[in-house]
């Protein structure tokens, strides 16, 4: 790992890096210099030193206003509080509930799809549309939110926790097939910020020992992996619109199927309103009506979300290159690595910019690197992330139909380990990323001593 760390940062890299980025004037000792004539590095702000970032911490000025909404999304708004029936449906349905389907299934070019109230209501209905015999397990990261794993429990579903790789945070394939067995029946794999999973692989592996692929795509939607979108490689996938999420609209979500049985009985769950008006003639469960409850979206939800769904791509691409203006010089530091992509991938950005210490290689501790980058006014933290697995609610029976093993999952500790978050900058910001670069850079040319 160290040597494939050393080639990809040749001495040339450096030097371009080093001379646009002005390291040496900061003292950073990446490259020979003159020992005679030495660069005295300016003093850490963690010792009294000016901070490295100068820019006040609001929203605008730290490149973090999200969402992004504009005229279009008042104007939906608007219209749903004017004209709130918007069509002839006699149940007084919103148009803008249908629309926002037809249109996503257009979009990602999926078969089927049912819009939810949130994606947590998506996962459910999932699940229920699974059809599993109590008991079955499905391969699921401990590395991910409640709604991956939870809605589980409501069907008798077993989770078998699985590690991830800590480097991507994504599903780790070698891992998950150590813990297969001959109830395992789905794996769920979960797109971390923005990262597509290794789909290819995954579903390679699914089809050849006949398990159902199932995405949560809560924080990846318009990424793609070999131009495939996620949340078209499994059998069915689910996307939030939470209003934080990369695309938001207050709340709400959607659920992709590629087979009419699953999105007719995921309907039949959890959106009663379409039942059974909305099933084909020769549907069998067009007889039973509603075996659930109404998971129905908001009409201004899916109003809002029929805007973010124009552009997403060319919004994503947008705060991809702002991420990138700071990525590019920051993983030349010695022991400093970023989420790790394929090339093949196409990735968003969202919630954190995260970053990877190596302690060794960075001679220093992440205790100690993060708080000298703090005392520069960088945004960080020791980050640790829940780790589903060691939480009370898997280790009582009462809860589980079987209850599920708790592993040890070293990738996930790890990761936790040597985790330190940044901002991701919705909006250029080049000052602030330039402030950004100098505190790291500080902080790296000090490492001796915070050692």
């Amino acid at each position: 790992m160290q040597q494939k760390k050393k080639d990809q940062k040749s001495e040339s890299t450096r030097r371009t890096f080093l001379k646009s980025t002005g390291a040496l004037a900061a003292g950073l000792s990446l490259v020979g210099r003159s020992r005679a004539n030495p660069v005295k590095p300016e003093t850490l702000a963690l010792n009294g030193g000016p901070k490295a970032i100068k820019t006040p911490p609001d929203s605008l000025a730290w490149g973090r206003c999200w969402p992004l909404y504009g005229t279009a999304e008042q104007e939906a708004v608007l219209e749903i509080a004017t004209n709130p029936w918007g069509g002839p449906d006699p149940w007084g349905r919103s148009n803008s509930i249908p629309l926002l389907e037809k249109e996503w299934k257009e979009h990602f070019k999926v078969p089927y799809v049912r819009a939810h109230c949130n994606g947590t209501a998506a996962l459910t209905s999932m699940y229920f549309a699974l059809d599993l015999p109590p008991g079955s397990e499905i391969i699921v990261p401990s590395y991910t939110y409640w709604a991956s794993i939870v809605p589980m429990r409501l069907f008798g579903l077993v989770p078998v926790f699985v590690d991830i790789n800590p480097r991507t945070l994504n599903f780790d394939l070698e891992d998950a097939k150590r813990r297969l067995t001959k109830n395992t029946k789905a794996v769920m794999t979960v797109h971390w910020i923005g990262l597509p999973c290794e789909m290819d692989h995954i579903c390679d592996w699914a089809k050849e020992k006949g398990l159902i692929v199932l995405e949560d795509v809560a924080h990846a939607p318009g990424c793609s992996l070999k131009g495939k979108y996620t949340g078209t490689w499994g059998s069915m996938s689910m996307f939030s619109f939470q209003g934080i999420k990369p695309l938001p609209a207050g709340e709400g979500g959607m659920g992709v199927y590629q087979n009419r049985e699953d999105c007719e009985r995921a309907t039949m769950f959890g959106n009663y309103d379409h039942v059974p008006s909305s099933f084909w003639k020769d549907s069998p469960y067009k007889k039973y009506g509603s075996v659930g409850v109404t998971h129905r979206i908001h009409p201004m939800a899916a109003a809002l979300a029929r805007c973010q769904l124009r552009g997403l791509e060319e919004r994503h691409a947008a705060v991809v290159r702002n991420v990138r203006s700071l990525n590019d010089r920051l993983v030349q530091l010695p022991g400093l690595y970023e989420q790790a992509a394929r090339p093949d991938m196409t990735r968003l950005y969202y919630l954190w910019n995260m970053f990877f210490i190596d302690e060794a290689e960075a001679g220093m501790s992440r205790a100690a690197c993060v708080k000298a980058l703090q005392a520069e006014g960088v945004r960080t933290r020791l980050f640790s992330y829940t780790l589903h697995h060691k939480l009370p609610l898997y280790a009582e029976e009462k809860w589980w139909h079987h209850k599920p093993n708790i592993p040890e999952l070293p990738g996930s500790e790890e990761a936790n380990r040597t985790a330190i978050p940044l901002p991701v900058f919705t909006s250029a910001v080049p000052e602030l990323v330039d402030q950004y670069v100098k505190a790291f850079e500080k902080v790296w040319a000090h490492r001796k001593e915070l050692a």
